[in-house]
Order: structure tokens, then C-alpha cells, then sequence
């Protein structure tokens, strides 16, 4: 049985091919498109699949998409509203206000983070939008009046876009032929099924958090045996995904990209400042949350305008920890299962999944490579299989199942672009030799990586010694990041370098959790190591991608480190590279010294 996996449309459009059970392939439109988290049909993908694969229409039994049609979900966040109102009429907003109306003050202080000047450290407003944000933030009918409108425009919105989506989906499914083959699916099933079915886990604990999807923004199912039962729904607007995302945006950056950035900055100052003001947007209990006020999001706009970025962004982060961790807790407690698997934008935040792995009673946890919603295409495939045919969870050897390119084409394009190459007769050593050297080596070699991460094949190399590679790269890449790079660390050494990291190896391999380090790793990989003493690896491991673990060994060798600097390959708010065109082009962009590009190397203008 073959089917066609297509991600929600909204953003970061992603397909999969799924035979029998297993995935053959996966690819965002973005890597083709060239649009960073692409939106809309995924045409050059789809094509791209259907020529590698020289399918067509009639090769494919059906097609699985991550939502229901756009009635079914307008009525389902109605539903929700309706829910939210009757909880509210229950409970007080006046608790947050008064929070609000007796903010702890704040000594200003000196921040030195890579990356962000001490004059972009607060988000400041002409006075009239201070005022508004203030009242909106300390009147209690009016921050109750802005939930309510702000949420009748959110549903608005929200069926505006999916009816829109809906119409270029059935459009354009016509035009390859596939419409009838089209079969929707709860969206937060889709992600419990691509988390617990690629786990190898037979029972676990199924968790999933995001912003929206299908009526829920979370769940909790029990995977048995190969089936899923959902024993809890997260019923929208309690929403875990939009609370880090109204930070996000309130601090400036690009909610449902940027969130990571506010990971970064959160370990730079307490989080206990204002913890418990943010704290006062949340109840949970016996295993229910709610989320009070979730659309006047001028109360974080407030707490933005007053304290520096990572004071907020800190307490956001601990609220998020906090939250999930409680609500996650109390259902392990109650099913007793000792394995717990996530997916869904929230789990984006590695250090969140940290804190959820440590949840006494968890003894393993896994976290699926693709967590958002570029990951549904395959949680609605392999939901379908299940239901089709007996599936097992697996693991997964590897995500690289996006294109690859022949030494032929490699070569071609490099003689297209004039440049010239050597062919190293020990690559591996070469390219470690050069990293004790202190050169940066981007490398392109096999089938590009599904998901967000790059892990190896679409990869820039570097050393890990020196920690000042953070704010010099990215600068030289153009990008702005808070966080240190990731190490690929050889999974030999892994409990050399990071403290209790049993039970996590698996979801380590795809780059998806952080671990305390070591004073070997701190000391080692100081590049790799962020200020609160945490990393957020790829363990490599050589029957994994043999060429890769052959640098990091040839480093090793040499150094006595077993870990390398990894980064994804790409120019500031570019994809990651996907063809040798690309990887030329951010090559020449970024000013790198070298370019391993399959069998070949070639040395930069720069060196």
C-alpha cells in the first residue's frame, strides 16, 4: 500500500511517500521553493517525488492530509469557544490583573549576549501604546473585553484560512489526478501517530503540544500494541504553542519561526523575576489546564515594554517547562508507562523536552525529528496504515530521506559555477585536518535530512573550542541566534560529554533534546555549550552515516574531542541547501573556506 502524506498547507508544506508502513521519502516545499517556511501547495516536492520515484496518480492508493475540511474545524473552534467562555464563568481573570497591577521592580543590569546589543535588549513604544497596554493589562473589564474580540477575530482568521487552503488543496490535487484518493485526519492524531509509531516503543505515553489543530492545542493518548487511544484532549485556546509564540512576538521576533531565539535568551537572566506573574495565566489541576486570557495578548506586550528580553523571555520559558511538565506528569502517574513520546510545535523547545524526560517515572523519551507540522504528512500516512493493515512502531534509521545527487551532478555544478575542485584521496582526514586547522567546512553529501535539523549532509563544520564562533559565524552568515551551535557528538563518547543521557539516545540522534554537560564537554566544547551549562546534540553513529562519523573520528583522533561544531547550511532566513546549486551558492554567500561536496573539496576565495 502507497501513500502520499501531505502536511497542513498554513506553513512549512511538507509531503512523504509511506510503503506498507515504512517511510521511503520526505521533503519540505521550502528546499525547492526557496521560501522559508513555505505555505501552500507543495508542487515542486510533489513533482521532485514523482519523478525520483516515477510514480504517478495510479501508483498511489491515498492521500492523507493532517486536518478535517473547513466546516468541520470551524465548528470544532466554536466548540472550543463555547467550552472556553463556560470554564471562564467558573474562574477570575482578577488574579492576573492584580499581578499586572503590582509588577516586582527591576534594577537594570548589563547583559553581554552574543548576538544582541545592550540598546536592543527592550522593546520600546511611543507613549500612547505604553498607556493602552498598560490599561489593557491592569483594567480588569477591559483585558477581558480584548480576550473576547481577539478571539471571535481568531476564529475569523482561522476559518479564512483554512477554507482558503482547502480550495488550493482540492485544486491542485485534481491537477496530479489524486482528489479522490484524498482522506483527512484529526490533527493532533497525526502527531501522536508520527511520534509513537517511529518510536519503537511498543507502550508509551503519547504527548502532543502545539498552537492549534482540529479543536486541541495538546493531548494525551496511550500507544499499545500498535493502536492509539486518546485518554485526554487539550481543548483550545489553552494553548501552549500561542503562549510562546505571544512572547515571541512581543519580543520582536517572527512567531512560528523565531521561537528558538527565545530558548537562547532565556538562560540569561532569572527566570524568578516574573515567574509568578506569568505563572497567573495558568490553572492545573488533576490533569486539566486552563490558559486565562490567551488572546489579549497586550498583557505580554506590556511585560515586554517594562523588562529587558530575557527576563521575559526567561519566565516564559519556565512557565512553559512548568506547565507542561504538570500536565504530563499527572497522566504518567496514571498510567503508569515509563516511555513517553512527543511531537507538535511546542516540543521545537529542546529544553522543555529535557525537563519533560526528567519527570520521575520517565525512564526513555522520544521526540519525533519533525515535530511540527511539516511532521503530520507522515503521522497522517502511517495513521493510515494503521488502519489499513497490522503496524508496528519502529525506529528509524535515519531522516535523510530527501533528494540526493550523483558525483555527476555534484561535478557538473561545480564546473558551472567555476569552481575548481581536488578530490582527496581520504576525505574524511582531509576535512578533519582542517578543522584542528580552524577552517570552516560546509559539507554536501548524500540525501538531504527531513525535518528541521541538519545532521550532517547538509551541514557546516567547525571546531568546537573556540565560543566566540557564535557571534562571528552567524555574523558571517547573517544570521541572529542566541543559542551556541549543536555538537555531533560520536555516540561512543556520549556519556563522556553529557550528563544522564540514558534513555534519550535515540531522540539525541535527530538533535531534539538538550542534556547537562559534562565538565569534559564544557571544558572541550565550549562553542557547544550555552550558558546555563547545556547542549542539544546529534549523536553520530558510523552504520547511521558512516562518512560523517569518519570526520568527527578523524577529528577525534587528532584532538582527543570527540565532537565538531555542526550548523545547518544555509544563509539567514534561507532554507537549508537541498541541490549543489544551492550549497555553491551559500558557500560563496557565506565566505566558507572549504566545501566538502560528495567526493569532491574545494577551497573558498577566502582561504
Amino acid at each position: 500500500m502507497r501513500i502520499l502524506g501531505i502536511s497542513p498547507l498554513d506553513k512549512n508544506t511538507t509531503i512523504c511517500l509511506v510503503e506498507d508502513g515504512k517511510i521511503i521519502a520526505a521533503m519540505g516545499e521550502e528546499r525547492f521553493s526557496r521560501q522559508k517556511m513555505h505555505s501552500g501547495f507543495p508542487h515542486l516536492a510533489l513533482q521532485e517525488l514523482f519523478t525520483t520515484y516515477r510514480l504517478t496518480a495510479d501508483d498511489i492508493d491515498y492521500v492523507a492530509y493532517a486536518f478535517f475540511d473547513a466546516d468541520t474545524e470551524k465548528q470544532m473552534m466554536q466548540q472550543s469557544q463555547q467550552w472556553y467562555q463556560e470554564k471562564m464563568s467558573q474562574t477570575s481573570s482578577k488574579e492576573i490583573f492584580s499581578k499586572f497591577r503590582n509588577l516586582p521592580a527591576y534594577r537594570e543590569k548589563f547583559f553581554h549576549i552574543p548576538g544582541l546589543s545592550q540598546d536592543k535588549l527592550y522593546m520600546k513604544k511611543p507613549w500612547h501604546m505604553n498607556l493602552f497596554y498598560t490599561l489593557a493589562s491592569t483594567l480588569n473589564f477591559l483585558g477581558n473585553a480584548i480576550q473576547q474580540r481577539y478571539f471571535d477575530l481568531w476564529i475569523a482568521d482561522a476559518f479564512a484560512d483554512h477554507a482558503q487552503y482547502q480550495t488550493e488543496l482540492l485544486q491542485n490535487l485534481q491537477k496530479f489526478g489524486l482528489t479522490e484518493k484524498l482522506v483527512r485526519f484529526d490533527h493532533h492524531l497525526c502527531h501522536s501517530a508520527n511520534a509513537y509509531y517511529t518510536s519503537g516503543f511498543d507502550e508509551a505515553l503519547i504527548v502532543t503540544l502545539d498552537g492549534y489543530g482540529s479543536g486541541l492545542a495538546g493531548s494525551i493518548a496511550v500507544g499499545k500494541n500498535g493502536k492509539i487511544e486518546r485518554i485526554h484532549g487539550m481543548r483550545y485556546p489553552v494553548s501552549l504553542g500561542e503562549f510562546y509564540e505571544r512572547v515571541t512576538s512581543s519580543l520582536g521576533f517572527r512567531p512560528g519561526r523565531h521561537e528558538g531565539k527565545i530558548v537562547g535568551l532565556a538562560a540569561y537572566d532569572d527566570p524568578n523575576i516574573l515567574f509568578e506573574t506569568v505563572r497567573s495565566f495558568f490553572e492545573v489541576k488533576d490533569g486539566e489546564v486552563l490558559y486565562k486570557l490567551p488572546h489579549n495578548f497586550f498583557l505580554v506586550r506590556y511585560l515586554a515594554s517594562r523588562y529587558p528580553k530575557p527576563t521575559v523571555g526567561s519566565a516564559f520559558q519556565k512557565v512553559l517547562e512548568d506547565v507542561s511538565c504538570e500536565y504530563v506528569s499527572y497522566y504518567q502517574k496514571q498510567t503508569g508507562l515509563k516511555n513517553i513520546v512527543v511531537s507538535g510545535g511546542v516540543v521545537a523547545n529542546v529544553k522543555a523536552n529535557q525537563r519533560l524526560f526528567e519527570i520521575p517515572g520517565i525512564e526513555k523519551i522520544f521526540i519525533h525529528p519533525a515535530m511540527g507540522d511539516d511532521g503530520c504528512c507522515v503521522g497522517a500516512a502511517l495513521l493510515l496504515t494503521s488502519q489499513k493493515q497490522d503496524l508496528k512502531p519502529y525506529e528509524l534509521k535515519d531522516v535523510y530521506l530527501g533528494p540526493g545527487y550523483t558525483e555527476e551532478e555534484m561535478e557538473e555544478a561545480l564546473k558551472q559555477e567555476g569552481l575548481v575542485a581536488e578530490r582527496p584521496e581520504n576525505l574524511p582526514k582531509r576535512v578533519a585536518e582542517l578543522l584542528v586547522d580552524g577552517k570552516i567546512v560546509a559539507r554536501f553529501n548524500g540525501r538531504m535530512e527531513y525535518g528541521p535539523r541538519a545532521l550532517g549532509n547538509r551541514t557546516i563544520m567547525y571546531h568546537a573550542k573556540d565560543p566566540s564562533v557564535n557571534l562571528w559565524l552567524n555574523t558571517q552568515l547573517k544570521r541572529t541566534e542566541f543559542m551556541p551551535f549543536a555538537p555531533a557528538t560520536l555516540y561512543e563518547h556520549r556519556e563522556k560529554c553529557y550528563k544522564n543521557i540514558q534513555g534519550a539516545e535515540y531522540a539525541a540522534n535527530f538533535m531534539t533534546i538538550t542534556f547537562d554537560c559534562t565538565d569534559f564537554m564544557i571544558k572541550q566544547c565550549p562553542a557547544a555549550v550555552h550558558v546555563d551549562k547545556t547542549a542539544r546534540p546529534q549523536l553520530v553513529r558510523k552504520e547511521v552515516n558512516e562518512s560523517f562519523y569518519q570526520i568527527i573520528e578523524e577529528y577525534y583522533k587528532l584532538t582527543g574531542n570527540p565532537s565538531i561544531i555542526n550548523t545547518s547550511f544555509n544563509m539567514h532566513e534561507e532554507p537549508i541547501v537541498c541541490t549543489p546549486f544551492d550549497a555553491i551558492r551559500a558557500f560563496k554567500l557565506g565566505h566558507l573556506h572549504y566545501l566538502a561536496m560528495g567526493p569532491f573539496l574545494v577551497k573558498g576565495e577566502e582561504v
